[in-house]
């Protein structure tokens, strides 16, 4: 059974830094393409960052220059390093899991069908 595990979340203030990690088992991680999502309080859930297997990285306008997701397929460990975070930062975390049919990654939840089940990231001012 494929299992994603988040780890990482913390309390910062504004402009710190965090390094989220998810750790994979279950599947050969270098077959896939994984996504980071963030989910804040009473909003949607909404992508993040992602990268395929081919290591092509997608990121949202909103994190670009700040956030940087990478890859170990040897360590099956995926990882998000997020870089001058602000308020609007905070949420609930989950790396997810593309389809093996697909290399590429995307930005959408609705393409994802294995989901870790998050860590919280709390940014105050």
């Amino acid at each position: 059974q494929p299992q994603l595990v988040e780890s990482g979340g913390d309390s910062v203030q504004t402009g710190g830094s965090l390094r989220l990690s998810c750790k994979t088992s279950g599947f050969t991680l270098a077959y896939y393409a994984i996504g980071w999502f963030r989910q804040a309080s009473g909003k949607e859930r909404e992508g993040i960052s992602c990268i395929g297997n081919d290591e092509t990285t997608i990121d949202v306008d909103s994190v670009k220059g700040r956030f940087t997701i990478s890859r170990d397929d040897a360590k099956n460990m995926v990882y998000l390093q997020m870089n001058s975070l602000k308020p609007e930062d905070t949420g609930v975390y989950y790396c997810a899991r593309r389809p093996v049919l697909y290399r590429h990654c995307t930005l959408s939840p609705h393409d994802y069908d294995y989901w870790g089940q998050g860590t919280q990231v709390t940014v105050s001012s």
